[in-house]
Formats: structure tokens, C-alpha cells, sequence
């Protein structure tokens, strides 16, 4: 019998049929918080050491030639969130997630060995399959756990530990650099990471599909997963014939441009003004931690309040740090701009993947949210892209400057489009 056809995890069966609830449920979301607090650190080893990387190891003097890891990432990431919600809805949770973690394994070392820039981007392109596999199954997963009522709360936690991940990277592979150079001590961090990672989803990582046939039965749906829609119907309602959903869509690709930003332009942005990879790492830790740190709450706002003025709220929020970021030259006033994006950026990402949820049955969540994910991680590719010609063109203050903009029509269509904001009783 695979994983996938058991009823659930051992330990729930053990006490007869396994219950929806976190609770009811914790040692094993605890254990996906954890790994996927793994997931989280070995993409934030990236993000203070491979932009200093190019410039100073691989002298890579065109920004968009900079970018292009993260548009690499982009490519590979957002379709294979596609396909991993689908097997996953077929085939199991955990078969997906610890496939990522072994596609993973490799990126460390590559970025260690390599000896041109192609490598580092070939390595992104691994580092995007993992995160496609790997994060998107303790999402779902969790979701799988907890049931409709506490929703928010569950995406809350799970990226509060995947962003907490990427802070703690940022900063520790920062500070590494400073003191030992970019290679090899930051890249051996993030090789321990990814061992680590695939060991837990080895050893104590379970099924979780059972759980979608006990909520299926509770609303009144087919417990065998039957009524599943296909992927070509499922992927036309995510992406425009619903309106929900496909603000949710634009929301989340456009949030992976700012992110994009982030990643690939700030850390440049503040070496041409002197600071040192430490104190770059420091400013990206800081929009990582207040990302992952607040995000314990406004999940379980947004199961209050509902999801629409959270998720409008996050995209300005985002915007006025865009806006920051584009005068900044202080060190305080990098660490504001900082701030109001992880802030922002909280509001909106638990909520997103809350509001595609409330909206998706349980026989095609997966596929659902794998959809949503393709098209807001699809934002790394063409944010890469995107941003890369606008730093040529206009610097990177203007970039930062042109995209605030961009955020603040995305609240707008948010605010005035998005129609379901509850999430089902």
C-alpha cells in the first residue's frame, strides 16, 4: 500500500480515525514547521551571498545579467508548483516533498565549486525545483491538518518558519562572509542545511492525504476524491475565469517582484554605497525575520477579519518600503524600508495561499494551489526580467521607485475585485 492510500499518519491511527485540528495534529505540524524552517534557510543562504558573489568572485557588471539566478529560480520554481500540487493530489504529500529535498542536496556544492557564472545559475535552477517541491508540500500539508477553521493560522506558522529560515540564513551566511569571505564558509552552512532538511522528511515526516477525505465527507463531498476537476479546468479558474482567485494571482506575482527587488538589488544597491556583506546580510535578515515574525499573527487576523483587506493592506505596505528603498542611504533608513516590506509582505502571503484554499475543494486544493503558486513564484522569472531592465534604464532606485507604483494598482484591484473573504465554515 503507498503512502498516499493510507487513511493518515500512524500515530493519528493509533487512536482510531485520524481527526482534522491542530491540536489534534501537533507533533506533526511542529515537524513540518521545523523542516520547512529548513526549506526556508537554505534559499536565504542565498540572498546575501551570491549578488556580492557575482560582483566581486565573477565581476558580472550588467544587472540584468545579475538577475539572472533569480529569473533561473523563477523558471523552474513556478511550474513545478504546478506539477507538484497535482501529484501531490495523486500520488501523496511526502513522496513530493522529500523529492525536493534531494534536488536540493546538490546546490551548495555547485555554488561552491563554481567557477563561472553559468554554474551559479545552473545551481538556481536546482535551488528552484527544490523550493517548488519542498515548500509547496508543507503548505499543503499543513493545510491537510488543520481543516477549514484554522487556516489562516496554519499558513501563518508555516511561513512564519520557512521566512524565519531565510532571516536566520541571511544573517548567519552574512556574517560568515565578513569574516571568512563568500566561499566556502556560508555555502558549507547551507550544504548542512539541506542534509538536515531531507533527513527530517525521511524520518519523521507523514502522509497527510488522508486528512482531505475526512474534510471531503464534512462537506458533503466525495471521500474518494472523484469529483477531482481536471488540471486544465482547475488552472483556467485560478488564472482568470474567477475573480477571486485571479486576484489572488496578480497579487502574488506582482508581491515576487518586490521580492525580487529584495533579493537581487538591494545587496548591490547598498555595496556601491560601502556597507560590508555583514551589514548587508543584517538589512535582508531584517526583512526576513519581520516577514516570517509577523505572520504568526496576520494569518489568524485574516481568519477574523477575512482575507481581502489584509492582502490590499500587505501590497501598500509593500509599496511605501519600495518607496523607502529608493531614497535610502542611511543605514536606519534601509532597515525602515526593510521593515515595511517584511511587515507588508506578511499581511499579504499567508493570506493568499488562505484565500486560494477557502476557495478550492479538498479533492483539488492541491492543484489549486499549485496553480496560484506557479503564477505568484512565476514572478521571480519575470521580476527578474522585469526589474533587471528597469535598473539599467533607471538605476536601482528607480526600480524600486517604478514598482512601488505597481504595488499600489495591484491593492487597488485587490480592494476593489476580490469578492470571496471568509473562509468557509
Amino acid at each position: 500500500m503507498t503512502e498516499a492510500a493510507r487513511p493518515g499518519p500512524r500515530v493519528s491511527a493509533r487512536r482510531g480515525a485520524p481527526h482534522l485540528g491542530l491540536r489534534a495534529n501537533l507533533a506533526q505540524f511542529t515537524l513540518l514547521a521545523v523542516d520547512n524552517g529548513f526549506v526556508g534557510m537554505l534559499v536565504g543562504s542565498e540572498r546575501t551571498v551570491v549578488p556580492l558573489l557575482g560582483r566581486e568572485s565573477f565581476h558580472v557588471t550588467s544587472l540584468s545579467l545579475l538577475l539572472a539566478f533569480i529569473v533561473a529560480f523563477g523558471l523552474v520554481k513556478g511550474p513545478l508548483n504546478l506539477v507538484a500540487g497535482r501529484l501531490a493530489d495523486r500520488f501523496g504529500r511526502r513522496p513530493v516533498l522529500v523529492a525536493g529535498w534531494v534536488l536540493g542536496l546538490p546546490v551548495p556544492w555547485m555554488l561552491l565549486l563554481a567557477h563561472g557564472w553559468w554554474m551559479v545559475v545552473a545551481a538556481n535552477l536546482l535551488l528552484g525545483a527544490n523550493q517548488g517541491l519542498a515548500w509547496t508540500m508543507t503548505v499543503t500539508s499543513k493545510i491537510d491538518l488543520v481543516g477549514p477553521q484554522r487556516r489562516g493560522l496554519a499558513l501563518g506558522i508555516n511561513e512564519f518558519s520557512g521566512y524565519l529560515g531565510v532571516a536566520v540564513a541571511s544573517a548567519a551566511t552574512g556574517d560568515l562572509a565578513a569574516r571568512f569571505g563568500l566561499r566556502p564558509a556560508p555555502l558549507l552552512l547551507a550544504a548542512a542545511v539541506s542534509l538536515v532538511g531531507l533527513l527530517v522528511a525521511l524520518l519523521a515526516i507523514r502522509e497527510t492525504l488522508g486528512f482531505t477525505r475526512i474534510e471531503a465527507a464534512a462537506r458533503s463531498a466525495s471521500a474518494t476524491g472523484d469529483d477531482r476537476p481536471t488540471l486544465a479546468a482547475v488552472f483556467r479558474r485560478v488564472s482568470w475565469e474567477d475573480r477571486s482567485l485571479f486576484a489572488c494571482s496578480q497579487a502574488g506575482l506582482l508581491n515576487k517582484f518586490s521580492d525580487t527587488a529584495v533579493w537581487g538589488l538591494l545587496p548591490v544597491a547598498m555595496a556601491a554605497q560601502g556597507f560590508d556583506a555583514a551589514t548587508v546580510g543584517a538589512v535582508a535578515g531584517a526583512y526576513g525575520l519581520t516577514w516570517g515574525v509577523a505572520q504568526l499573527g496576520t494569518g489568524a487576523l485574516s481568519d477574523r477579519v477575512g482575507r481581502r483587506l489584509p492582502i490590499a493592506s500587505g501590497l501598500a505596505l509593500n509599496a511605501a518600503g519600495l518607496g523607502v528603498a529608493s531614497a535610502a542611504r542611511a543605514l536606519d533608513v534601509w532597515l525602515l524600508a526593510a521593515i515595511l516590506m517584511g511587515l507588508g509582505t506578511a499581511l499579504l502571503y499567508p493570506v493568499l495561499l488562505a484565500a486560494v484554499s477557502d476557495a478550492a475543494g479538498p479533492a483539488w486544493r492541491g492543484s489549486a494551489l499549485g496553480v496560484y503558486r506557479m503564477w505568484r513564484d512565476g514572478g521571480y522569472a519575470l521580476g527578474g526580467l522585469t526589474v533587471g531592465l528597469a535598473a539599467v534604464q533607471l538605476s536601482p532606485r528607480g526600480a524600486f521607485f517604478g514598482l512601488a507604483v505597481v504595488l499600489l494598482g495591484s491593492a487597488a484591484f485587490v480592494a476593489g475585485t476580490m469578492r470571496v473573504d471568509h473562509p468557509t465554515p
